[in-house]
């Protein structure tokens, strides 16, 4: 029943529901209105500032960031200055600029339920087969 909020429309895309069970509700926020100014005027990504904008649903909810290391660096950033945890986070974004930095400090932290991996090989395709995964075992 709990929110998934998603560093990327593709992720979004890639999650689904277990049969018999209700589809979760996806929030992606990249197509928000003046994100990209926001984004701007602060100097950080698009996917950064969205995490921001996660702030209502974060209590509670499961994290999915597939894509922007920026966005996992924001989240940890803002729950470091106070924000509500999520219930999980699945962290494992790609790339070759910030990618493993951003799944370390995920793994560093021993507050937070998570999954990431090591390295720079994550992907969209990676969290939400991952999400999908552990939303059709009992036992997790």
């Amino acid at each position: 029943g709990a929110p998934v909020l998603t560093d990327s429309r593709m992720v979004a895309a890639g999650i689904s529901a277990p049969a018999g069970v209700a589809a979760p509700r996806v929030v992606c926020r990249l197509g928000a209105a003046d994100l990209a100014a926001t984004a701007e005027s602060s100097g950080i990504s698009r996917s950064a500032a969205a995490v921001d904008l996660w702030r209502p649903d974060l209590a509670g909810a499961v994290v999915a960031i597939g894509n922007a290391p920026t966005a996992l660096f924001a989240l940890l950033d803002l729950i470091d200055a106070g924000a509500d945890k999520p219930a999980a986070i699945v962290g494992a974004p790609v790339g070759f600029v910030g990618a493993a930095e951003s799944c370390e400090a995920l793994a560093a932290r021993t507050d937070l339920e998570f999954l990431t991996v090591r390295g720079r090989r994550g992907g969209s395709a990676i969290v939400a087969s991952a999400l999908n995964a552990l939303a059709s075992t009992s036992e997790v």
